[in-house]
C-alpha cells in the first residue's frame, strides 16, 4: 500500500467514525461497516488487514455501510489521495447494483462525493451522511414525472379552503370574483406564479435539479415559494424542505406563511439549535447564520437530511461564507431574488479594476447565477418590477431629487472642502466625500433641511390626512437617533398636540425589542393606533428611522413615502429599499366607519414618494422620472466670535507620556494548557450568572442571538461584582484562537461541547473552499491546503502574496517559495480571493 493510500484511509475512517458508522459494535449499536459483504472486521483483523483497513487476503477492499437491519446501505470506494474520487465512478456502480444499494460515496479522503444512483450525478459533500440520515433519505423515491405530470393551477394553493366553484369562470365578473375571494380571505396564485411553477416544471424535465426564480420585491414569492414546496412534498420528490432565511426576523414571517398555505398537509417548524423537532416536520425555516455560526449544519445535520432547499433572497442568504451551507446539503435547490443582473449593466467588466462599487455587486450576482445553474444570467423565471407596474400588481415611485448646497458638493468631484487651523496653527482644507457622509462628517443643519423637506412634501394618508406612514433610512444609529429627534421636534410644531414625541421612532438594533416595534408598525399599533379617526385603525407613529432593520423581506403595503438620508452604493440595497414602496394597498381596510368609508374618494393606494438627498436614483436608475425636483434652502449659518460654527473640523488630541520610566521587575511563568485556577473559576462563575439570568435563559431559547449579547455586554459585563468582560473570559476558555462572545454563551449553555481549535476552524474552511474548487489533479489538495492555512494565519504570508513579493517566500518559515511552487497556477490568486472574501480572519487571531 503506497503513502497516500494510506494516508487516504486514515482520513476516511476517521470520517466514517465522525458520522457515527462503527467498524466495531458499542454501546450505540451493531457494527455497521464491512469491508465486503460476508466479512465485517474483528479486532483480530487489524493486524491482517493494516492499519487502514487497506487490503484483505482475497484483495483491495472497499466499505460497505450497512443500514440498521444490516442490509447494505451505501458503498463507499475509496481512492488514493492522488487519484480523482470520480475515477471510480463505474466500479462503484457496478458493485452498487450487485449489492442491491441506491447510494455511493466516492473519497479519497480529501474530496467527497454522495451519489444516489436514482437521482443522476455525484454531488460534493464536505463531510459524510450518519446512518439514520441516509435512512430517513432512502424513504423518498423520486420519480421526476410526477412532478412534471402534476397539475398546477390558480387554486394549489389556498389560505383557507377551496372555493366551490371548479374554475375562476364560475364568478359571473372579475367583480364578484373580488368580493368573493376578500370576504373569504382566499389568495389565489396570480398568472406569473403559475408560470414560474411551470417553469420550474419544465426546467426539471431538462434534467435540471437547480432553479432561480427572479421575482421583483412585493410579487409573492414566498407564496410562489410554497407552491413550490407542496408541488415536491405531494409528488413524492421530497420528504423535508430547508428554508433558508438571512433575518431573524424573517423565520417567524415565513413560518406564518407556509402555515397559512400549508398547514392542512405539512407541518412547518422554526428550528432552534437546542431542539430536535425539525426531524418530525417538512418544512424546516431558519437563518443561515444560525446554521453557519460554529459551523453547526456540518455538527447537527447531515447532507441528506433536506431534500430540497430553498433560500430566500438568495443573493443575500449565499452571499460570502453562507454559500456552503446551502451547497453541504445534496439534493434539488431552489433560489429566489428581488435583484436583477441587469441593474449592472453600466459596469465594464473589460476593466476588473474599475472602483467602481457595484463591482463586488457584480461578483456576488454572477455568484448567485452560477450557484443555481444559470450561469448565462437567464434565471429559470424572471418577473420584474416593470412587469409587476404593467400588469397593476406593483407600483413605481414618485422620485423626489433633493439636494442641498451641502449635499451637492459632497456629490462633486472635489467635494466638501473644509477650511479650519491644526493645533500647530497652520492653516489646513480637507474635502469630504459623499461616502464620508456621517462618518466622518456630520451637519446638524443639513439633517434639519432634510427633515423639513421630507415632512412638507410627504405624502398624505388618504383617511385620515396625516403624514403617510414612512420608512427613513439613515448611515448608522448614532444617525437614525437624531433624525428620529429632528422629526419629533418639526412633528410638534406642524401638528401641536397630536403627538407626544411618538412621531418617528428609532428602529435599530440597539432599540430594545426592535424587531416588535417593525412587526407593531406593520400592524397598524405603534405607539397606538387612530389618533386622527378613533374608527381609523392606522398606526398613531408615522414614521421608523432605521438603518438596515426593514429592508428585505418587510411587508408593510401602505408605506407611502420613503427617505434616502444616506447615500448607497450597492444596488442590491437600493432595490431592497426601493422595494418597501411598490406594493398597492386598499386603505378602506382599516376603516370601521359606513359613512366615511362612502366619503372616501381615492382609498387605493396609486403612487409612493421615494426621497432622495443623494442621487442614488441617478446613480443607479436613470430612467425613472423625476416627477418632482425640490430646491432646498442654503443651511444657515451661524456667527460666534467669527468663528463658523457648521464648518469647524475638531481633532482630539492624544495624551503622551514623555517622563522617564523602568521596570522593577520581571517574573516570567509558564501557564499549561489548563490555565490557572482563577481563569477556570472565573468562567464558571460567568456560565453560572448568565444560566440563572432569566432575560437571557429565555433569550436563548428563542435563539435571539443579538437580543441575548446585547443584553450580556450591557446588563453584565463591567459590572463592579465581577468586572465580567470579554478579554477575560477568552483568556479563562484556554483556547488558541479569539472566539467570540456567542461561542462562550453557547458552551456556557451546552449547546456546543467544547471551543474548537484553530487548525479545526481551518479544517473545515477549507473543506468548503475544496468543494466548490476542485483542483483537476486531486493530488494536489495537499499543497493547496498548506497555502490555505498559511495565508489564513500568517499576516506575513498574506502581505507578501499580496504584495507580490514572492522572493521573500525563500526566508520565510511558515511556507517557503518550495511550497508556492507547488501550488497549481490557478489558485495561487483563487485562494488569497476566496479568503478576503468568505473567511473572517479574526477567529484565526490568538
Amino acid at each position: 500500500m503506497s503513502e497516500k493510500e494510506a494516508t487516504a484511509r486514515i482520513k476516511i475512517n476517521k470520517l466514517l467514525e465522525a458520522a457515527g458508522w462503527r467498524f466495531f459494535p458499542d454501546e450505540s449499536g451493531p457494527a455497521n461497516i464491512r469491508l465486503e459483504p460476508t466479512v465485517a472486521v474483528r479486532a483480530a483483523d487489524l493486524d491482517s488487514l493494516g492499519e487502514n483497513f487497506e487490503r484483505a487476503e482475497r484483495g483491495f477492499v472497499d466499505f460497505l455501510l450497512l443500514d440498521a437491519r444490516g442490509f447494505p446501505l451505501i458503498v463507499l470506494e475509496a481512492k488514493a489521495e492522488d487519484k480523482n474520487p470520480l475515477v471510480g465512478k463505474e466500479q462503484a456502480r457496478k458493485y452498487a447494483r450487485s449489492q442491491n444499494c441506491r447510494f455511493v460515496i466516492l473519497s479519497n479522503g480529501n474530496l467527497h462525493y454522495f451519489w444516489d444512483l436514482e437521482r443522476g450525478n455525484p454531488h460534493v459533500i464536505t463531510s459524510f451522511p450518519r446512518p439514520d440520515s441516509v435512512t430517513g433519505y432512502k424513504q423518498v423515491t423520486p420519480n421526476p414525472q410526477r412532478l412534471i405530470d402534476e397539475r398546477v393551477d390558480g387554486h394549489y394553493i389556498v389560505l383557507t379552503q377551496r372555493p366551490t366553484y371548479e374554475s375562476e369562470a364560475g364568478w359571473k365578473n372579475e367583480t364578484e370574483r373580488s368580493v368573493y375571494i376578500k370576504a373569504n380571505k382566499l389568495r389565489f396564485l396570480r398568472p406569473y406564479q403559475l408560470k414560474a411553477i411551470h417553469q420550474l416544471q419544465v426546467a426539471v424535465r431538462d434534467g435540471k435539479d437547480r432553479f432561480l426564480f427572479e421575482m421583483a420585491t412585493g410579487t409573492g414569492k414566498t407564496l410562489t415559494a410554497a407552491a413550490v414546496v407542496k408541488l415536491f412534498l405531494r409528488t413524492g420528490n421530497a420528504r423535508r424542505v430547508l428554508f433558508l432565511v438571512d433575518r431573524l426576523e424573517l423565520e417567524d414571517q415565513a413560518k406564518k406563511e407556509f402555515a397559512a398555505f400549508l398547514s392542512a398537509d405539512f407541518q412547518t417548524v422554526i428550528y432552534k439549535e437546542n431542539r430536535d423537532d425539525w426531524r418530525r416536520a417538512e418544512i424546516v425555516v431558519t437563518t443561515v447564520q444560525s446554521l453557519l455560526f460554529n459551523n453547526k449544519y456540518q455538527q447537527l445535520f447531515s447532507p441528506t437530511d433536506f431534500d430540497l432547499v430553498i433560500s430566500d433572497e438568495a443573493h443575500r442568504s449565499i452571499g460570502g461564507n453562507a454559500r456552503a451551507v446551502f451547497d453541504y446539503f445534496v439534493g434539488y435547490k431552489l433560489g429566489l431574488t428581488a435583484t436583477p443582473r441587469d441593474y449592472l449593466r453600466r459596469f465594464d467588466v473589460n476593466s476588473p479594476g474599475t472602483r467602481d462599487p457595484r463591482e463586488a455587486e457584480r461578483r456576488l450576482l454572477l455568484d448567485t447565477y452560477r450557484t443555481f445553474g444559470c450561469e448565462s444570467g437567464e434565471p429559470t423565471f424572471r418577473y420584474s418590477l416593470l412587469d409587476g407596474v404593467k400588469d397593476g400588481y406593483l407600483i413605481n415611485p414618485t422620485v423626489v431629487d433633493a439636494r442641498t448646497e451641502v449635499t451637492a458638493a459632497l456629490l462633486s468631484d472635489e467635494g466638501f472642502l473644509v477650511s479650519f487651523t491644526d493645533e500647530t496653527g497652520e492653516d489646513q482644507q480637507e474635502a469630504f466625500k459623499q461616502r464620508e457622509f456621517e462618518k466622518r462628517f456630520f451637519s446638524e443643519a443639513t439633517n434639519a433641511v432634510f427633515c423639513k423637506a421630507f415632512l412638507e412634501k410627504a405624502l398624505r394618508d388618504p383617511i385620515s390626512g396625516e403624514i403617510g406612514k414612512s420608512i427613513v433610512f439613515a448611515v448608522s444609529q448614532n444617525h437614525a437617533a437624531k433624525l428620529a429627534q429632528m422629526f419629533n421636534q418639526i412633528a410638534d410644531r406642524m401638528f401641536p398636540g397630536k403627538y407626544q414625541s411618538d412621531f418617528a421612532v428609532q428602529v435599530t438594533s440597539s432599540v430594545p425589542d426592535a424587531q416588535q416595534l417593525t412587526i407593531n408598525f406593520a400592524n397598524n399599533n405603534l405607539l397606538g393606533s387612530g389618533n386622527f379617526i378613533p374608527a381609523y385603525r392606522t398606526s398613531k407613529a408615522r414614521v421608523c428611522v432605521t438603518v438596515g432593520m426593514m429592508t428585505t423581506g418587510y411587508d408593510c403595503t401602505d408605506i407611502l413615502n420613503l427617505g434616502l438620508f444616506r447615500p448607497i452604493f450597492s444596488p442590491t440595497d437600493f432595490i431592497q429599499i426601493k422595494g418597501r414602496g411598490t406594493r398597492t394597498h386598499d386603505f378602506l381596510d382599516r376603516l370601521f366607519d359606513d359613512a366615511l368609508r362612502e366619503s372616501v374618494a381615492q382609498p387605493h393606494k396609486t403612487a409612493f414618494k421615494l426621497f432622495d438627498f443623494f442621487a442614488n436614483c441617478e446613480f443607479f436608475e436613470t430612467e425613472f422620472n423625476y416627477d418632482e425636483v425640490l430646491k432646498l434652502p442654503r443651511p444657515t449659518v451661524t456667527r460666534s466670535d467669527d468663528v463658523v460654527d457648521s464648518g469647524q473640523v475638531a481633532y482630539e488630541g492624544n495624551y503622551e507620556h514623555l517622563g522617564a520610566d523602568i521596570l522593577s521587575s520581571v517574573r516570567e511563568e509558564a501557564i499549561g494548557d489548563e490555565g490557572m485556577k482563577i481563569d477556570r473559576m472565573f468562567f464558571e462563575r460567568f456560565g453560572d450568572a448568565v444560566r440563572e439570568d432569566p432575560v437571557i435563559a429565555a433569550a436563548v431559547e428563542a435563539g435571539q442571538w443579538d437580543r441575548v449579547i446585547e443584553y450580556v455586554n450591557r446588563e453584565v459585563f463591567d459590572k463592579p461584582e465581577e468586572y465580567y468582560s470579554l478579554d477575560k473570559l477568552r483568556k479563562a476558555a484556554t483556547v488558541d484562537r479569539r472566539i467570540t462572545l456567542r461561542e462562550i454563551l453557547e458552551k456556557v449553555f451546552g449547546l456546543i461541547p467544547r471551543f474548537k481549535s484553530k487548525d479545526e476552524l481551518l479544517e473545515e474552511e477549507f473543506a468548503k473552499f475544496i468543494a466548490d474548487h476542485v483542483p483537476e489533479l486531486p493530488a494536489a489538495i495537499p499543497a493547496i491546503k498548506h497555502y490555505f492555512k498559511a495565508y489564513v494565519t500568517s499576516g506575513r504570508v498574506r502581505d507578501i502574496i499580496d504584495q507580490r513579493q514572492f522572493t521573500d517566500l525563500a526566508t520565510n518559515p511558515v511556507f517557503s517559495t518550495r511550497d508556492f511552487r507547488d501550488v497549481p497556477e490557478p489558485f495561487r490568486a483563487l485562494v488569497p480571493e476566496y479568503v478576503k472574501d468568505y473567511v473572517s480572519l479574526n477567529q484565526f487571531a490568538a
